[in-house]
């Protein structure tokens, strides 16, 4: 049906429908199969499996299905940017009202003419060593101020400020406006970075902006923008279009996040880790006190079970005197007995030797005068000794210790006070002297 039928009756009113398909089978009669060359863009692989996409040239465009039956029987992968040939039908989507290309078959026809700038420009760059990692500057851990480059009205924007409100609200932000899309957006990209290294208040910079096309983003491929990236004596965070989009801005960025929203993650810490951070080094140091107070009090604990008072001390050497003196008196009865057997063998065979009698009876004197004399210089050993120890003991005797001037001072419970600070002001003392002893209370301390 040809729309010149819609008109043989004179002042017909056509329905919206009427009217898209009688253009659609004007279109779909009169036009052939043809081949059409173009740069694909907007490139959307359905979950159906059909896809959409945009073919256009410096000057037109028009869009184009690709049913799934004719895309699987493709060879190369198809990406935006590409340039390619098609054999499409001529058609218009009812629906919609929208002229588009039905595509049956398609065969490369080399890179597109915004890729190839793209290629081009990276590879200058790249060469001058602008991508280089040497280059790139690290980021502040704890910036004092935040600059942001894009647009005002950009939603980007407000992904990032609310990024940066959520992880660290208190840190303020500059916001330097320039377009990001359209004719002289990437000179006013270039000039906001210049002036905020100009006004020198941020100490991080970020560019950014949402997603779009090749073209849209086409700003951030400029060489105005990479060599004023690279001039910036700021460090520069780029967070431009969707994780899967890179431009030259990204390569020369000090650091590139895919999203604006990752790029406001990236100059920022999370307050909420932090704090958390915090509380962990608070745990850790209170946990790390805690362990030292206790070893030093099982070390004082130590100290206290190995000190002895004086008194103990003293018992306990008397007690040692006394195990000296025992000994002593079981050794010299030990050598008495062993003497007197002795002498009782010698005289019995001083008596069996009748004919060696008064030999005998020299020899039996004679070993009675070494006995007499081995058991006083013995004697005189073990007395020795005992007033050696005698005269020590003397010398630990704390009353000694009184007779020289000293005292004894004692709280209420009857503990030697030898620290100012085991008293309290108004507490009474028992001092013990040499001879008697007093009571007396606590008036200053220091």
């Amino acid at each position: 049906m040809y729309l010149g039928l819609f008109f043989e009756e004179k002042n017909r009113v056509l329905r919206v429908a009427e009217l898209n398909f009688a253009i659609k089978q004007l279109l779909e009669s009169n036009v052939p199969l043809l081949w059409v060359r173009g740069e694909i863009s907007n490139l959307v692989k359905a979950v159906s499996g059909h896809w959409y996409f945009v073919l256009k040239d410096d000057q037109a465009q028009v869009r184009c299905v690709m049913f799934r039956n004719k895309n699987q029987l493709l060879v190369n992968p198809v990406a935006n940017g590409q340039q390619v040939e098609v054999l499409a039908a001529v058609t218009l989507y009812e629906q919609r009202g929208d002229f588009q290309l039905t595509v049956e078959q398609m065969r490369p026809a080399g890179l597109g003419i915004l890729y190839e700038q793209f290629e081009r420009l990276k590879q200058l760059l790249q060469s001058e060593g602008l991508f280089a990692a040497e280059r790139k500057r690290p980021l502040p851990a704890f910036p004092k101020r935040i600059g942001i480059i894009t647009s005002p009205q950009a939603a980007a924007l407000r992904d990032v400020l609310a990024t940066l409100k959520l992880r660290l609200p208190a840190v303020p932000v500059v916001l330097y406006p320039a377009p990001v899309q359209g004719v002289g957006s990437a000179e006013r990209i270039a000039q906001a970075i210049a002036e905020a290294n100009r006004r020198t208040e941020c100490d991080v910079l970020i560019v950014c902006r949402g997603g779009g096309s090749i073209e849209d983003l086409w700003a951030f491929n400029e060489e105005v923008v990479a060599r004023a990236i690279a001039a910036s004596e700021i460090p520069i965070v780029s967070g431009i279009g969707h994780e899967t989009d890179f431009t030259i801005a990204d390569f020369v960025a000090d650091e590139r996040a895919p999203t604006p929203t990752a790029a406001a993650q990236r100059v920022v810490p999370d307050r909420h880790a932090l704090l958390g951070g915090l509380r962990d080094t608070a745990q850790h140091l209170q946990r790390a006190q805690r362990n030292r107070l206790q070893n030093a009090m099982q070390a004082v604990d130590y100290l206290q079970r190995r000190l002895v008072h004086p008194a103990q001390q003293l018992q306990r050497q008397a007690q040692q005197l006394d195990q000296l003196q025992q000994r002593l008196r079981r050794a010299f009865a030990y050598c008495r007995q062993q003497q007197h057997w002795q002498w009782q063998s010698l005289a019995q065979r001083l008596r069996a030797a009748s004919g060696d009698l008064a030999r005998l009876y020299d020899k039996q004197g004679n070993l009675a005068q070494r006995l007499a004399k081995a058991m006083r210089a013995v004697q005189a050993q073990r007395a020795g000794r005992v007033d050696s120890l005698a005269r020590h003991l003397i010398l630990l005797d704390p009353k000694q210790v009184l007779a020289r001037g000293y005292s004894l001072v004692q709280d209420a419970n009857g503990g030697v006070v030898s620290d100012a600070g085991q008293v309290e002001v108004g507490g009474e003392l028992r001092i013990t002297f040499a001879r008697g002893w007093a009571r007396t209370e606590v008036k200053e301390k220091g």
